[in-house]
């Protein structure tokens, strides 16, 4: 019985420090727009790719066609 209560002590500090930290999370506001990383990589990428059709000077890969294996 012993072993069980040191179970049972032993998971409710884990719940406790779980909910300590979701509170300390939502204050300071790290669930705020959670949606707004996937679109940061997403405007990146599009920003990379802008600048290297820039770069080679081909109108933005107007008529280009690639295959599979992207050549």
């Amino acid at each position: 019985m012993e072993l069980t209560g040191i179970a049972v002590l032993a998971s409710l500090a884990m719940a406790a420090g779980a909910v300590c930290v979701f509170i300390y999370a939502v204050k300071k506001d790290h669930f705020r727009d959670i949606e707004e990383a996937k679109y940061q990589v997403f405007w990146s990428d599009w920003d990379e790719r802008e600048e290297a059709t820039k770069e080679n000077g081909d109108g933005g890969g107007k008529g280009k066609s690639l295959d599979a294996t992207g050549k």
